[in-house]
């Protein structure tokens, strides 16, 4: 497994690959995992299951070569594979444009480094759409095989909450690419018109301060709970917290934030984007469009349908639905 989005870093790509190589091992296969080094964080790791990790250091790599010094963007890992006369699995994760000049030399890029893999995986049908047109690989070499979640660990919480007061979770990194502006808007107004609402932001990044300069202009400082960056270990416990899970992406192959909310027991309230329609059945979600407007009318109905929902059997059709076992 190799990638550029490993532990200690957070994030949906980052929970993939630990998950996939953590079942991976339990059938008996031998997994070694590929990564940068993070900080201090270099060398040789061991994590659960007996998982090996390598965490390259990159500017010593880049030093002592010369064609990744001017191509650091390639992937060389896939040529390199090839060379050595692996079989190449390539996974796409994201969704890329075709008209602006970045992802015009991206999509360029791609057609160059998969002209010999042997299978791609994308992790919705949107992405496969995305992935065949942009690299330009036949569509029965490039094969749908879904994100899962652990239900194990995301569990809902032993006692109902209370419908008096009902919580709004968001657990993402605060980018643009995330909706962290939608989030700017959306907030204020729900809070406006439903008294009784609190929302729990979990994540950090660039627009954490647009976000922190929300509640401090609109006086939300007892309704707006901030937890900057929060370790994969507690998310649970910070969406057992809630009653509605929203995630306001603006692009999104798939999202498995959403499956570990779902997993708890929480009603999603989602942007309509990418992959995110084919994620969970039409009664446990509330899609919008990304617009502020339309978002606050789909948490106004998520709202309205909450006395409905049921967190153990949202949990339990989960299980019947995701599990990393059968994407193993």
């Amino acid at each position: 497994m190799v990638s550029d989005f490993f532990y200690p870093n957070f994030g949906g790509v980052e929970n993939h690959i630990y998950d996939l190589s953590q079942c991976l091992l339990k059938l008996g296969h031998k997994v070694v995992v590929m990564t940068h080094a993070y900080n201090n964080r270099s060398g040789v790791r061991y994590m659960k299951g007996g998982l090996k990790v390598y965490y390259v250091p990159w500017k010593p790599f880049l030093m002592q070569n010369t064609f990744p010094t001017f191509y650091g963007t390639l992937p060389i890992a896939l040529m390199h594979a090839r060379t050595m006369g692996y079989k190449v699995v390539f996974t796409d994760h994201s969704l890329y444009g075709f008209a602006d000049a970045g992802s015009i030399h991206m999509n360029k890029v791609l057609q160059f480094t998969l002209a010999e893999v042997s299978q791609a995986i994308c992790v919705s049908h949107t992405s496969k759409e995305n992935t065949v047109l942009r690299s330009g690989l036949p569509p029965e070499k490039v094969f749908v095989i879904p994100n899962a979640v652990d239900t194990a660990m995301f569990k809902p919480a032993p006692e109902r909450l209370s419908s008096h007061e009902i919580v709004i979770v968001v657990t993402s990194r605060l980018v643009y690419r995330k909706g962290a502006d939608l989030l700017v808007e959306v907030i204020p107004e729900v809070c406006h018109l439903y008294p009784n609402v609190r929302f729990i932001v979990g994540g950090d990044g660039p627009k954490r301060v647009r976000l922190e300069e929300m509640r401090e202009k609109h006086s939300l400082q007892d309704r707006v709970e901030m937890l900057g960056a929060v370790q994969h270990s507690k998310v649970r416990s910070v969406l057992i917290s809630g009653h509605i899970f929203l995630n306001s992406s603006l692009t999104e192959a798939f999202c498995i934030a959403i499956l570990e909310a779902a997993s708890c027991g929480l009603l999603t309230v989602s942007t309509r984007v990418g992959g995110v329609p084919e994620v969970l059945p039409d009664d446990m979600v509330v899609l919008a469009k990304p617009d502020p407007s339309d978002m606050v009318h789909a948490i106004e109905k998520a709202i309205s349908i909450l006395p409905t929902i049921d967190p153990q059997e949202m949990h339990n059709r989960m299980k019947e639905l995701y599990n990393w076992h059968d994407v193993a």
